[in-house]
């Protein structure tokens, strides 16, 4: 069976049963249906967060060859759950966009998913829809202001950089010109739009601590300046209250369920190649209250969101992970040396031994911030002993744990090695993680820092652009932010080209944005863009409904 058939052959619980196995009455749930529901903020309980294990689970450079995180995320915790340790997964909530895109779901795969699957993937509970709402309104109440003869804040059109969102990949709209209808269209000037999920919206929503936080964050947003070159934010536009007022259901977390029945908190969605790619604190901290473990993804490779995760998310919300697993596949690494895609499924050796640079940097990455980790081999049917050997002499040689996780066939039963290995070594861990700079380092060398000691880059180069807008930012009294660098997913350069473990390269900063409101300033690296396009063959082709209203082509 295909990832849908097999979690539409499942009979879900009852929500309610799914809350009271972490303690949550059945009272204080938001039912969205029988299957999703909504916890209050009320539920959270700062002092229990100190006691619980929070695992983090990272990955090699991702690759059309697939690497499984969410997938490996969900069986362990099932897997723990099956050893008898209390354990919640939180995880992000799915972006139409990549659904649509290349992945066509985002919700697991194989016996490891989490449910309803359909719901989670299309809509889910609307909290895309309200950041889009929350994001756009804002953009309207610019334009009008700066249309508007009774309340004009004099915002230059030209400095404005707040751009729409919208939750679908479109590269038609990255740039445009608006307001061309007259006098009663408004003054024209560019703009464009971002993907929901790379919005600031979405980014303040997930490092907020309640709705207080949230809506002073919002008033925060830095929008351009005046015509006398004076900064405007969105509480200039009294902006921040409204905006807060779409989001009073999105900032509360979501609970669903694994195929198993075990809890799953879904909140948030952000990148992490061009935001901060994990699910929000509310969430993070909302299961560390009800679970002795924690298990928790950051997006993409550890060098973009497990970075993001430690030196903002962890920074900001003053909780540190007490062991890290970092996936790979033999697919994976032989792509990384080199192997052609459509030739992983034969036996190379030589292939995976190349690639396995990529995987040693990676370990090299987490065992720089100071915490335990486990590598997990993501167990696919093609794999033979002699490269799984390999793997296993190389994590042997940098004095890494390793396990197979078996979770796409076998649900938490394959993933019980894992659990073991996780917990054992989350019990050696007494100390919390250590940044990769500090907070009174100046932007360039928290930019240097991150490019050399997590990419592996020689130097770092700013554009004229770059150094303008960084002058600016400095001047505004932002140097002391830290920085969430934009970058291709597909390496560990800003050239997607260059697999495996590239060397001697130079990471290029064409330009910086800033996230006043989420508190970080943005250098976008290469040719990353915060509006993707689809591929030439869309996975939406694929996804239909019946006539009596059931999904197919969701994987």
């Amino acid at each position: 069976m295909i990832d849908i058939e097999i979690a539409q052959s499942v009979s879900p619980k009852h929500i309610r049963e799914v809350a009271s196995i972490i303690g949550i009455s059945e009272e204080v749930l938001e039912f969205y249906g029988k299957y999703k529901a909504k916890i209050p903020l009320s539920n959270n309980d700062e002092q229990k967060t100190d006691k619980s294990n929070l695992i983090l689970v990272t990955a090699i450079t991702p690759t059309p060859a697939g690497e499984g995180k969410t997938t490996v995320s969900i069986g362990l915790n099932d897997g723990l759950n099956k050893i008898g340790k209390k354990s919640i997964a939180v995880l992000r909530e799915p972006s139409l966009g990549p659904v649509f895109g290349i992945k066509g779901g985002a919700a697991g795969g194989g016996w490891s998913q989490v449910i309803p699957m359909e719901d989670i993937n299309l809509h889910f509970t609307g909290d895309f829809s309200a950041i889009e709402k929350s994001n756009n309104l804002l953009s309207a109440l610019i334009d009008n202001n700066i249309q508007s003869k009774t309340r004009n804040l004099r915002i230059d059109p030209r400095t404005v950089l707040w751009k729409r969102a919208m939750d679908m990949n479109d590269r038609s709209l990255r740039q445009m010109v608006v307001a061309l209808g007259g006098k009663t269209g408004g003054i024209p000037h560019e703009t464009g739009f971002n993907i929901t999920a790379a919005s600031e919206v979405m980014t303040i929503l997930c490092l907020s601590n309640d709705l207080k936080d949230l809506k002073e964050k919002l008033g925060n947003i830095y929008i351009g300046d005046t015509f006398d070159n004076k900064p405007v934010y969105a509480k200039d536009l009294n902006a921040h209250g409204a905006m807060a007022g779409l989001l009073k259901d999105a900032i509360k977390p979501n609970l669903v369920q694994t195929l198993e029945g075990n809890p799953a908190i879904l909140h948030g969605g952000p990148f992490a190649n061009i935001a901060q790619g994990t699910n929000s604190i509310i969430a993070t901290k909302m299961g560390m209250s009800h679970a002795d473990y924690v298990v928790t993804e950051a997006g993409f490779g550890a060098d973009l969101g497990a970075e993001k995760f430690f030196n903002i998310k962890c920074r900001h919300a003053g909780i540190s992970p007490k062991a890290v697993v970092l996936v790979a596949t033999i697919r994976a690494l032989k792509y990384h040396g080199g192997k052609p895609l459509n030739e992983l499924g034969e036996e190379d050796v030589d292939a995976l031994k190349k690639g396995l640079s990529n995987l040693r940097k990676h370990v090299d990455t987490i065992q720089s911030f100071g915490l335990p980790i486990v590598v997990c081999l993501n167990h696919f049917k093609n794999d033979t002993e002699a490269e799984s050997e390999a793997l296993r002499n190389s994590c042997k040689d940098k004095g890494t744990s390793i396990a197979v996780s078996y979770g796409f066939e076998k649900g938490g039963e394959g993933v019980i090695e894992l659990a073991k290995k996780v917990v054992a070594e989350a019990a050696k861990c007494n100390s919390v993680f250590k940044p990769t700079y500090n907070m009174e380092d100046n932007v360039r060398s928290k930019i240097e820092k991150v490019c050399r000691t997590v990419y592996g880059a020689q130097h770092v180069i700013l554009s004229n652009k770059a150094k303008r807008q960084l002058s600016k930012f400095e001047r505004l009294g932002f140097g002391n932010l830290p920085v969430c660098i934009a970058k291709t997913q597909k390496s560990l350069s800003d050239d997607e080209k260059l697999l495996g473990r590239p060397e001697n390269f130079d990471i290029n900063i064409r330009e910086i944005e800033i996230a006043a409101g989420a508190g970080f300033l943005i250098p976008i690296a290469g040719n990353i863009l915060r509006m993707p396009g689809l591929p030439g063959t869309p996975a939406a082709e694929n996804i239909d409904i019946s006539d009596e209203g059931v999904i197919s082509g969701l994987s």
